[in-house]
């Protein structure tokens, strides 16, 4: 592939993207070598390989990497006999554990049969994790790079003999440190030549005897082992010695294993690098946008909202650049700053990124070619060293692709034939475009020259296009226009910036009939494609949404018939259900009431309670014994007011409104309960007797007290004491009353919790706040 055309079109800064999104520097290796391949097959072998990638990662979200690393240095050397460090042996079991995760990661995807990755499969099938060499490693060397004592026994024993020695040579020095005293410039022991020493005044050299091993910069103390230790630094010196020479036995002998394996381990590698490869595109792709292009090696080109991958995705105007089956050339027109050169780096650039495996930022559907060569001249490529100024290094570069061009090839012109003299400048540019073009080669060429525009309508196979420009807002949009021709547009611009309209139309006068004339037509063809623009996307949305309705409908309408018989099995036997639910709740309340019979007495919440839930059970079923069919609600009664008799439909009571609280809601006393209730639950009844809204009732009970202490209380006599006073605090009127049941063992609290969690009157509790006694306090609100 040309150089000079990958550094014009910034494919180095797509490889820096995509080593973003490497685990690993095996990775990152691949990506520094990697280079558009030139043939077909080859090129959907990487693509095929990339989806599968993308594949991987829409179904696990990632992919084991963790723990690999870059070993093939190590395992080369193991295979000419090199010793291998501790730090690199544990980096080769990490990796070892990452191969074999890796292949049992797509093996297991494997067993879904519904998911077909047969390069992937390819790539892991023959991959090999010596297990045995791995525990080796980790059983001698740890996390950290360290041999372990548990490598050999004689590494243990001599790890003990250095403990030893080194807490005897602490010891003596400590006990002399602390006996010297005055003789020493500091009271600590320190380190030099690897031998433990201490630092010792000058004029008291000859209290110490032993060897001096160093002395400070003023020569005032010197750093003595003292003739005491000597023979013990002597031991534990010999004795780190024999650890060293230990050590590098465990490691050769490591070594030595891993050489047997290191072929397997190499290649292993190796994929795990083409596996690092394939999923940091993968993740790439999915960063972009990208989809997959069709490939084909003809010549054509098909790019739907074409994105060039180094401008920021937030400003990017999409493209579309279609070639027909035609058409080889497209010449491209328009004013500075308007983006022709842009439209022509992103057909050029996205063209290398899906021949090197990489999809591009299209939509669906889109289509590129493979060629075998591509070529760019574009930009300002004066050169000051060459001594050549801009057109002559533009002839320098285009001489070189004329040698090179074929039928297979893609070439770019920025600014064909710029940077001399117009008219010879123009004449040139269709001469290359001829021979270019004359070898089968596609073209993409962007100009200021008008000649140009006139080239597509007398050569077949050409095609013009330009860069819209907006000329109420004196800006470029960045669309490409295919198949117009741009106009410069510097009679409007003129005009829109306040040059006085004498003066423009003195100019007309200086164009020529025909390029008036050209000018007119294209801004009718614009004009016109505008429009056909709009109604096509109008007519685009409309069949969108008449599809997207005809689909729901048929889904639903198959749905239905598929499920007939289905719901209306479902729905006889959830009637059977409620049935036989709806009689055994009747039962058990008639049980209920029964036993509240033979207690004596039947206090009133209870009784409410259990006509609710008896009310309700019987309103299942209708007189067959069948449920009864839902039907419609009737309208709620609305303008209550104070005072008025009502009847509560599902508790079948009778009471009357105490105040309304919101327009749908009313607070009704019925006996001796005081209840919100909805006015779709109230039925107004005759009134036989006007009866005036009762704010409190208070008789006997006015000597209950807004608190009940159990302290010192046994558990049932509390419960019973809690559930008598509950009653009595209800009609007393109280909101919220106090349970003293005190910290102690827990028990009293927590039988008075159980006995609120299912009492059908208390609408919340909790422990006391600081000052109303804590934990040792049970506060209760009431419904």
């Amino acid at each position: 592939m040309n150089k000079h055309a990958l550094n014009a079109l910034e494919y180095d800064k797509i490889k820096q993207q995509l080593m973003n999104y490497t685990a690993s520097s095996l990775g990152k290796s691949r990506i520094e070598t990697l280079a558009p391949a030139g043939d077909l097959q080859t090129v959907r072998r990487l693509q095929e390989e990339t989806d599968e990638g993308a594949t991987v990662l829409r179904l696990r979200g990632s992919v084991p990497f963790g723990g690999i690393s870059d070993v093939r240095q190590s395992l080369k050397r193991s295979k000419i006999g090199g010793m291998l460090l501790a730090r690199e042996l544990i980096d080769l079991a990490d990796t070892i554990r990452g191969i074999r995760l890796m292949k049992n990661f797509i093996f297991d995807l494997k067993e879904d049969k519904e998911l077909e990755l047969p390069i992937l499969s390819e790539l892991v099938a023959p991959m090999e994790a010596p297990g045995g060499l791995e525990r080796k490693i980790r059983s001698a060397i740890d996390d950290q790079g360290g041999v372990m004592d548990s490598a050999s026994t004689a590494l243990r024993h001599i790890r003990g003999q250095i403990r030893t020695f080194d807490s005897r040579v602490k010891q003596k020095l400590e006990n002399i440190v602390h006996s010297s005293g005055k003789m020493l410039s500091e009271a600590l022991i320190t380190i030099r030549n690897d031998r433990q020493v201490i630092p010792v005044k000058q004029e008291y050299r000859g209290s110490f005897g032993g060897i001096v091993h160093d002395q400070s910069a003023s020569g005032a103390t010197l750093f003595i082992e003292p003739q005491s230790i000597v023979d013990l630094n002597n031991q534990l010196s010999e004795a780190r010695a024999k650890e060293r020479h230990e050590i590098e036995r465990i490691l050769r002998e490591l070594s030595a294993e891993t050489s047997e394996y290191a072929d397997g381990l190499l290649d292993a590698v190796e994929r795990l690098a083409d596996l690092d490869f394939i999923f940091a595109k993968a993740s790439y792709a999915h960063q972009m946008k990208a989809t997959r292009p069709k490939l084909n090696d003809t010549g054509l080109i098909r790019l739907k909202k074409a994105r060039h991958p180094l401008i920021d995705p937030k400003k990017v105007v999409p493209i579309d650049v279609v070639f027909d089956a035609q058409t080889h050339a497209l010449i491209i027109t328009g004013p500075n700053t308007g983006g022709k050169t842009v439209s022509l780096k992103t057909t050029g650039l996205l063209a290398l990124m899906a021949q090197s495996g990489l999809q591009i930022p299209v939509e669906e559907g889109s289509e590129i070619s493979v060629f075998n060569k591509v070529f760019a001249d574009i930009g300002d490529e004066q050169s000051i060293e060459q001594s050549l100024s801009t057109f002559s290094s533009h002839m320098t570069n285009i001489v070189s692709i004329l040698k090179d061009v074929d039928f297979q090839s893609l070439v770019l012109f920025d600014e064909l034939g710029a940077g001399t003299d117009p008219q010879e400048g123009a004449a040139l540019s269709i001469a290359i475009l001829d021979a270019v073009y004359g070898r089968g080669a596609t073209i993409i060429c962007t100009t200021h020259y008008s000649e140009l525009k006139a080239y597509a309508y007398e050569r077949t196979g050409v095609m013009n296009a330009s860069v819209e420009f907006d000329v109420e807002t004196l800006s470029p949009t960045y669309r490409l226009l295919l198949g117009i021709p741009g106009r410069s547009n510097a009679f409007e611009i003129s005009r829109k910036l306040g040059l006085p309209s004498e003066i423009i139309d003195g100019a007309r006068l200086q164009i020529s009939r025909e390029t008036n004339q050209i000018d007119k037509m294209i801004a009718s063809l614009e004009q016109n494609r505008k429009q056909a623009e709009q109604e096509v996307e109008q007519a685009r949305l409309l069949k969108h949404e008449a599809e997207e309705k005809e689909a729901v409908l048929t889904k639903k309408l198959t749905d239905l018939e598929r499920n007939q018989d289905r719901i209306l099995e479902e729905a006889r036997v959830k009637a059977e259900q409620a049935v036989k639910a709806a009689r055994q709740e009747a039962d058990t309340i008639i049980a209920e009431l029964r036993g509240y019979r033979h207690h004596g007495s039947v206090k009133e919440h209870q009784l409410i309670d259990a006509k609710t839930k008896l009310s309700h059970a019987l309103d299942a079923l209708d007189s067959s014994g069948k449920v009864k069919p839902s039907v419609t609600a009737k309208p709620a009664e609305t303008g209550f007011k104070a005072g008025d008799p009502v009847k509560i439909i599902s508790f079948g009571q009778n009471g009357y409104i105490v105040e309304k609280i919101n327009d749908r809601e009313y607070l009704v006393q019925a006996g001796i309960l005081k209840m919100n209730v909805r006015d779709a639950d109230l039925k107004r009844i005759k009134e036989e007797k006007k009866i005036k809204p009762v704010v409190n009732i208070r008789t006997a009970t006015q000597t209950v007290r807004p608190e009940l202490d159990l302290r010192g209380e046994r558990y049932e006599d509390a419960m019973l004491k809690v559930e008598k006073y509950l009653d009595e605090a209800m009609l007393a009127g109280y909101q919220r009353v106090s349970i003293i049941h005190g910290k102690g063992t827990g028990a009293l609290r927590h039988g008075v919790t159980k006995l609120f969690e299912r009492h059908p009157r208390v609408k919340s509790f909790r422990l006391g706040a600081e000052g109303e006694g804590g934990s040792g306090v049970t506060v209760v609100e009431f419904k």
